[in-house]
C-alpha cells in the first residue's frame, strides 16, 4: 500500500493535475477570501470556509479520475490486479494520495486565517473543528469520485461522472426545504455531506457526522474494492 500511495503522490506532480488543483483551488479560494472578508473587514472564518466547502464538489473529481480510469485507459489495469498488493491494499494507496493532495491543499488555505489573524481575533480551537470538518466532506467525496473512475474507462468520463455525482448531491441538499414529505426531507437532511458539516462550520464537535462522513468514504472505498474484484475474477 506505501509503494502505491508513494508512486501516486509523485504523479501527482510529474504531471499537471496537482499543479492544477492547487492551483485553481487557491485562484477560487483568493476570491472568496477578497470578497467576503476583506472586502466585508469581516473576521468570519467558519462562513468562509463553508464557502470553500463547494469547491470539492467542483475540483475533486479532477484530483481522482486518473487514479483507476488511467490504469483501464492504459491497459495498465490488468497487470494492477495481479500484483502482490491486495486490492484493499491498492485503493487505499490511492485513496491516501489523493487525501494528501487534498488535506495539503486544505493546510495551504491557512494563509487566509494568518492574514485574518493580523488584523483581526482567530479562534484556534474553533477554527480546528471547522477545517476538520472541511476535511472530512473532502475525504468523503474524494472516496465517491474514486469509485466512479474505478467503473469507467478513461479519465474524462470519470471526471464528468464524478461531478454529476457531486452537483446531485448538492441538489438533494437544496431539495430538503422543497420537499413538502418530512419523512422524505429528513432523509435528505440525514444523507446530506453539507448539513452534516454545519456543526463544525459553527464549532461544535460532532461525532455524528465524524462517523457518518468516515462511513460514507468507507463505504465507497468497500464499494471499489468489490468492483475491481469483480473485475479481477471476470
Amino acid at each position: 500500500m506505501k509503494a502505491i500511495w508513494k508512486r501516486e503522490l509523485q504523479s501527482y506532480f510529474h504531471t499537471p493535475i496537482g499543479y492544477a488543483f492547487l492551483g485553481v483551488f487557491l485562484l477560487i479560494s483568493s476570491v472568496l477570501f477578497y470578497l467576503s472578508i476583506l472586502r466585508q473587514h469581516s473576521g468570519d472564518l467558519p462562513t468562509f470556509i463553508g464557502q470553500m466547502s463547494y469547491l470539492w464538489m467542483l475540483l475533486c473529481p479532477v484530483l481522482t479520475m486518473r487514479l483507476l480510469a488511467e490504469e483501464r485507459q492504459k491497459k495498465t489495469d490488468q497487470l494492477l490486479l495481479t500484483s502482490p498488493v491486495s486490492l484493499i491494499g491498492i485503493v487505499l494507496g490511492k485513496y491516501l494520495a489523493a487525501l494528501t493532495v487534498l488535506t495539503a491543499t486544505a493546510a495551504s488555505t491557512l494563509c487566509y486565517v494568518a492574514v485574518t489573524a493580523f488584523y483581526g481575533t482567530v479562534f484556534p480551537a474553533e477554527l480546528a473543528v471547522n477545517y476538520l470538518g472541511f476535511i472530512l466532506q473532502g475525504g468523503a467525496f474524494a472516496a465517491l469520485d474514486l469509485y466512479l473512475s474505478g467503473c469507467t474507462g478513461n479519465q474524462v468520463t470519470a471526471a464528468v461522472a464524478g461531478f454529476g455525482a457531486n452537483f446531485l448531491i448538492w441538489i438533494l441538499d437544496l431539495l430538503q426545504d422543497q420537499v413538502g414529505t418530512e419523512p422524505i426531507s429528513e432523509v435528505l437532511k440525514f444523507l446530506s455531506l453539507y448539513s452534516r458539516n454545519e456543526p463544525f462550520l459553527m464549532g461544535q464537535l460532532s461525532w455524528a457526522g465524524i462517523v457518518y462522513e468516515v462511513s460514507f468514504a468507507a463505504v465507497f472505498l468497500a464499494m471499489t474494492v468489490y468492483h475491481l474484484n469483480r473485475r479481477r475474477t471476470s
